[in-house]
């Protein structure tokens, strides 16, 4: 396999398991350097690992930080071991797959569940881009990819915390396209089919939820975490450099009806 993206870096937040965890798997097949931000327990970390030694199997290196991506001083620990792992290397992907959200109905749900999704799940993006633009990390062709859902323009049940959030997410995906272009980077959003993962299985009725998107998409199936990862690599190439501040569907068609 020809190593196109070899000697440089993804930082990753959020990529110990699903949608994260494939995009770094395919993007380390591909000569890939990783730096991982996730928040894990101690149970689940050995799988973790587990998984991560997998991925420098490729030939790769990959550091990862189990540290809260809201925390300020963490996040300056994290771009100063970055900067001391890449030398001179850079940053060619900012790839942003958190999935800690509120799924409270309404009306349980609290303004401060909103406000914390709000954080997590878009706002960290913008603290992460920022840091890693001023700290000079980002190539000079760099792209930020977000990951969205449906649920950013239509209401879902138990969903309300993380429909506010990923809307906002593509809001401010939108603006880095637009006054982070001056500095070379491309910023874009994957709007992800229904996919079975840890997160999903989260929201109350996930089986209904993956049997309808699976009733609904023309080839009879849900999208599986490897299908966004290769839309995730597909962006980081240089052919998709002029494709900047839009929302990528990757569900096979289940938009269509």
């Amino acid at each position: 396999m020809v190593k196109i993206f070899e000697g440089s870096w993804a930082v990753v937040l959020g990529g110990s398991s699903g949608l994260g965890l494939a995009a770094i798997q395919k993007l380390a097949r591909h000569g890939m350097n990783i730096c991982v931000v996730h928040r894990n327990t101690r149970v689940e970390l050995p799988a973790i690992q587990a998984a991560f030694e997998a991925v420098r199997q490729e030939g790769v290196e990959l550091i990862s930080f189990n540290v809260d991506v809201l925390n300020a001083a963490q996040r300056d620990e994290v771009l100063q071991a970055l900067q001391t792992a890449i030398g001179t290397g850079k940053v060619r992907c900012l790839l942003h797959s958190i999935a800690r959200g509120n799924l409270k109905e309404i009306p349980q749900l609290q303004r401060e569940d909103i406000d914390i999704t709000l954080q997590y799940m878009a706002t960290s993006l913008y603290d992460w881009a920022a840091a890693l633009l001023k700290s000079g990390l980002f190539a000079a062709d760099a792209r930020i990819i977000a990951f969205t859902s449906d649920g950013s323009y239509k209401a879902i049940p138990n969903y309300a915390a993380v429909s506010a959030a990923k809307a906002a997410l593509e809001a401010i995906v939108r603006s880095l396209a637009l006054e982070m272009a001056p500095y070379g980077i491309r910023a874009n959003c994957i709007r992800a089919g229904v996919t079975d993962t840890a997160a999903l299985r989260r929201i109350p009725g996930s089986d209904t939820l993956l049997e309808y998107s699976k009733e609904r998409n023309p080839f009879g199936r849900t999208t599986t975490p490897e299908d966004v990862a290769n839309v995730v690599y597909l962006l980081c190439c240089d052919e998709a450099a002029w494709i900047n501040g839009t929302i990528i569907p990757v569900d096979g068609g289940t938009h269509l009806q």
